[in-house]
């Protein structure tokens, strides 16, 4: 399992549905309940250069990884964010370099990959979401999240507790499809919206 492939891979798709957004969508609801689309595309345009950051072996800066209200050149911020943190992760040595993620402490930079990878497979579906298009999530990459999830302690950090990066689990049929059963164990209702906005 490449995780800088898979992460390359899933930000190029990112990259495309973001693309597609139009101005007059931003204030649309997503399954970021606490973010509108705006706000949603400020946090992934922020933490791209946080990521890059910490590959680069930047400490932390809150000021960085919060970034700031999205501009009139939004569109061109975010891929050029996307460029960044690609261009980071792509040195080798970021594998085995200890790196500082806000919120998170120092860890290794193969860490710090896979936290990218699966922060912007699950956005990516959120914004795709968001505007209506099919987020066409990649099996593998939906598969690899599956199991790097069983490793994660069931604790209210990462779970659905205050400031926790995942919801709590939405059940899925064990037989659905791989991305659906992906999304119910991060919290996500495959569904959404159940209801049209």
């Amino acid at each position: 399992m490449d995780l800088r492939e898979l992460d390359r891979r899933v930000s190029e798709a990112t990259c495309r549905i973001v693309a597609s957004v139009s101005d007059d969508r931003l204030r649309r609801p997503t399954p970021c309940v606490e973010w509108d689309l705006a706000a949603l595309l400020r946090h992934m345009t922020a933490n791209n250069h946080g990521f890059a950051d910490a590959a680069e072996g930047r400490p932390a800066d809150p000021d960085v990884w919060a970034g700031p209200p999205l501009g009139e050149n939004w569109q061109a911020a975010y891929q050029e964010s996307a460029r960044r943190v690609a261009e980071a992760f792509a040195d080798d040595a970021v594998l085995d370099r200890t790196v500082e993620v806000l919120d998170y402490g120092k860890m290794p930079g193969s860490r710090a990959i896979g936290m990218h990878f699966i922060d912007y497979l699950v956005h990516g579906w959120d914004v795709a979401r968001a505007v209506g298009q099919d987020p066409a999530l990649d099996e593998e990459s939906c598969r690899t999240v599956l199991t790097m999830g069983q490793r994660w302690p069931d604790i209210p950090r990462v779970w659905g507790g205050p400031g926790a990066p995942w919801g709590n689990r939405v059940p899925v049929a064990d037989d659905a499809p791989v991305a659906d059963r992906m999304l119910g164990f991060l919290g996500r209702s495959p569904n959404w919206p159940d209801q049209d906005l």
